[in-house]
């Protein structure tokens, strides 16, 4: 599978993931020591405190509070990068992890669907399903629509279980704790990582569906650890509405490329050739 493009949408798709979890990595670099009003005073991470969350998201965010960090003689921006580094290790786990399912579950419907002789027609439909989750993701970062706020209710009912065993790791004081947050934080209700998840289910196996979701992870690390290390500046600069609807488009014209590709359209060997580096491609190749 052509990991590239998902790789870009998770880059592009940054501007979302700063309002879902930009919040709690600033507030993961801001317990350091000196940066707190005091090393005992801790910092409280709310969920009017992660900025521009998207509609329906607030409730089932859960307030975390950040202790100050350790006042021994590690630099300060060690102890930062540690805990901002240590809560992404956390959060792309969890994706892979959810990605490995989604690759072997499809994987086996896949195989069922070849015994049956509808193997070609199942590809292809799930590859413009794919695509036209990322028209609607564009859509949905652009704030044209807002649909997806919808479909992430799907995912409330686990998050319900996962959010009181992140309340205990209060305070996250360490980088243990902050690796176990982030493993957690990863299965926040989110139509960006639904609609990679879409692209795990035809990746053909479940280490290609880790690989995939590992892939979209990556693409949200720069802006995150980013953010994570910068304070509020960068997440203030990418809720500003033109940042969010350049992005969306740069999303929208990767699902729009896809169905072209999917239609064929673009005869002499162009739909084959130049378009697929920024197409996703299936695993087996449809």
């Amino acid at each position: 599978m052509n990991l590239l493009p998902i790789f870009l949408v998770g880059l592009m798709g940054s501007v979302h993931c700063i309002g879902m979890c930009g919040g709690i990595v600033g507030a993961l670099s801001s317990a350091g020591p000196g940066r707190a009003a005091s090393a005992r005073t801790p910092v409280t991470l709310s969920a009017s405190a992660l900025g521009a969350v998207e509609p329906g998201a607030l409730s089932r965010v859960i307030p975390i509070q950040i202790a100050g960090g350790s006042t021994g003689t590690v630099p300060v921006f060690t102890q930062d990068l540690v805990r901002v580094l240590s809560y992404n290790l956390g959060r792309l786990s969890s994706y892979a992890l959810a990605g490995a399912l989604a690759g072997g579950i499809a994987a086996g419907l896949l195989r069922g669907a070849d015994v049956l002789g509808w193997l070609a027609p199942a590809q292809t439909a799930a590859y413009v399903m794919t695509n036209l989750v990322l028209v609607l993701l564009g859509l949905y970062l652009t704030q044209w629509w807002t649909g997806m706020t919808r479909i992430e209710q799907l995912g409330s009912g686990l998050w319900a279980r996962l959010r009181p065993h992140a309340a205990r790791l209060v305070p996250v004081d360490t980088p243990q704790k902050a690796l176990l947050l982030g493993s957690l934080w990863g299965w926040l209700p989110c139509g960006m990582v639904y609609s990679a998840l879409l692209t795990a289910l035809m990746a053909g196996s479940a280490v290609q569906g880790a690989l995939t979701m590992l892939a979209f992870g990556a693409g949200t690390l720069p802006v995150l650890l980013a953010a994570g290390l910068s304070g509020a500046r960068l997440r203030q600069l990418a809720s500003r509405p033109a940042v969010r609807r350049a992005a969306g488009v740069i999303v929208l014209a990767f699902g729009i490329l896809g169905l072209l590709r999917a239609a064929e359209i673009g005869g002499m060997g162009i739909a084959r050739g130049w378009i697929d580096v920024f197409c996703i491609t299936p695993g087996h190749g449809a």
